[in-house]
């Protein structure tokens, strides 16, 4: 007996959902898994894992923080770049910040839970302590000396083109002293928790300041990666290190160098991408050859 048209359609629908769901559900991966398995590639496809006296200490592929339990660096290893993934480095809360270039205002509020910092309060705070932590000027352009956007809200009599009848550095509060005593001839006040002063009608003034244009902080120093995941450094931070890492564990700083070589990977292809320093590989290699004192 013939079927129905509707029937037969429905049917015909049917076999090929099966069909699909047996060969993309369950052939399609678990060939893939099989393929993972195979000889030079069994590594990659279990995550990358480092093993140590037996222990999985990590992943090369997925960065890692090298702090105390009070979250301060540890001196006597080299560290990794910020990370804006949950907790830092968390592969179940991947992502960036979502903050950009015309983030430069902090929240301030009286109570410290509803306080966010600005971006570029943010690469100020951290520019600052990499700098304190290797000896060098953490110094950079629209930023204060104690390490916040260097902003200002300026008000004027008539809109944009009045004369300046007040001056806010939005970014710094009490006990802080202004980062520039006025602006036009017009002393320059401190923030006050939970002012808007955008929305009062203050234009947003940032103060390039006289840091040099090429701080001696990095850029991946001070900023997250896509990912928040990157597990490696430029080898500009990894030279901003040595020194530090070296003294840390009496070694000579050559010595420390030439295992930073070591562990620099080129552009990929030749032409992709930028070199980067495996920042947990490193560490591992710095224990191994130079324990720490």
């Amino acid at each position: 007996m013939r079927l129905p048209n509707w029937l037969a359609q429905h049917l015909a629908a049917l076999r090929a959902v099966l069909v699909f769901t047996v060969l993309l559900g369950l052939v399609y991966p678990l060939a893939l898994v099989a393929v993972g398995q195979l000889p030079g590639l069994n590594h990659k496809a279990d995550g990358s894992l480092i093993d140590e006296g037996g222990t999985t200490v990590g992943s090369s592929l997925i960065g890692q923080s090298f702090t105390d339990a009070d979250g301060n660096p540890v001196p006597r290893y080299f560290q990794s770049r910020p990370s804006a993934a949950g907790d830092g480095y968390d592969p179940t809360s991947t992502s960036a910040s979502n903050l950009g270039p015309e983030s430069v205002v902090d929240t301030i509020a009286s109570d410290p839970e509803e306080s966010t910092e600005s971006l570029l309060t943010q690469v100020c705070g951290r520019s600052k302590e990499v700098g304190e932590l290797n000896g060098v000027d953490g110094g950079r352009p629209f930023c204060t000396t104690d390490g916040v956007g260097a902003v200002l809200a300026v008000f004027r009599a008539d809109g944009l083109t009045g004369p300046v009848t007040r001056v806010v550095s939005v970014n710094q509060v009490a006990p802080a002293t202004p980062f520039v005593g006025s602006y036009q001839g017009v002393p320059v006040e401190l923030a006050q928790p939970d002012e808007d002063y955008v929305a009062a009608g203050g234009v947003v003034t940032p103060i390039r300041g006289n840091a040099p244009a090429d701080p001696a902080v990095p850029a991946d120093a001070v900023t997250a990666s896509g990912s928040g995941l990157d597990p490696q450094i430029s080898p500009a931070y990894a030279e901003l290190q040595v020194n530090r890492v070296a003294r840390e564990r009496g070694a000579d700083p050559e010595a420390v160098r030439r295992l930073v070589d070591e562990h620099t990977t080129g552009r990929g292809l030749g032409f992709m991408g930028e070199p980067g320093v495996n920042v947990l590989e490193l560490n591992i290699a710095l224990d191994k050859q130079f324990a720490a004192r």
